[in-house]
């Protein structure tokens, strides 16, 4: 029990009656007493229910919902000249989830000269996301550069391989417009002189195919 201050208790002495009245205003009324255990409900519940109906500023509106079509997203004059031989219309790569992720191929052999042609759209969910994916792509294929003036930003990297002396150069193109990325693979190798196509060849191409794919996104852009 709360002891009650020193002048109650003198004054108890002397009159119980009063002494009591006091002390229950003290702890009722007074400086002693508590806020209702009703009322620090009621507000929490208030507080709770202006919180839950607030409107919430922090979910980002996408740019992009869905992947375009890939194989409408190369023109076909390019396909013929990145792809020679190649159909226009190109092959389709299933997909678990073509909302996401849509994926168009090319390749076809001409006479000794092969050519492979890969463009990809990559849907995520913010931009954020998809900066994050496209950074570390970046540190994965190191030794490239970027490309000014594609998409929100653009990287292009050149490999050369050689495996049973046959050499194959592959380029590859990542570009993130907002929530979106375009990943362009093109490759080519000359069967007859077991060389490659020059950097400068596959480089340039890969950034041609890569600027009609990212036009075919803000194409169909959905905001």
């Amino acid at each position: 029990m709360r002891s009650l201050p020193l002048p109650l208790t003198l004054t108890a002495r002397l009159s119980p009656v009063v002494v009591l009245a006091c002390a229950g205003w003290a702890l009722t009324s007074g400086p002693l007493a508590q806020a209702p255990a009703a009322e620090h409900k009621a507000e929490g519940r208030t507080a709770k229910q202006s919180s839950a109906s607030a409107p919430s500023t922090s979910a980002e509106t996408k740019t992009y919902a869905a992947a375009p079509a890939p194989c409408a997203s190369v023109a076909a004059s390019t396909v013929k000249s990145l792809v020679p031989g190649a159909k226009a219309g190109g092959k389709e790569i299933p997909s678990t989830d073509t909302n996401v992720r849509r994926t168009c191929s090319w390749n076809a052999l001409q006479g000794y000269d092969y050519r492979w042609l890969d463009v990809s759209f990559e849907i995520t969910d913010s931009d954020a996301d998809a900066t994050q994916s496209y950074t570390d792509r970046v540190k994965e294929k190191s030794g490239g550069g970027d490309v000014p003036g594609l998409g929100d930003s653009a990287y292009s990297v050149v490999n050369l391989t050689t495996e049973d002396k046959q050499q194959t150069r592959e380029g590859t193109v990542l570009v993130r417009a907002s929530n979106a990325l375009v990943i362009i693979t093109y490759n080519g190798s000359d069967f007859e002189s077991k060389k490659a196509p020059s950097t400068d060849v596959i480089n340039k191409g890969a950034i041609k195919a890569a600027k009609d794919a990212v036009a075919a996104l803000e194409g169909g852009r959905t905001n």
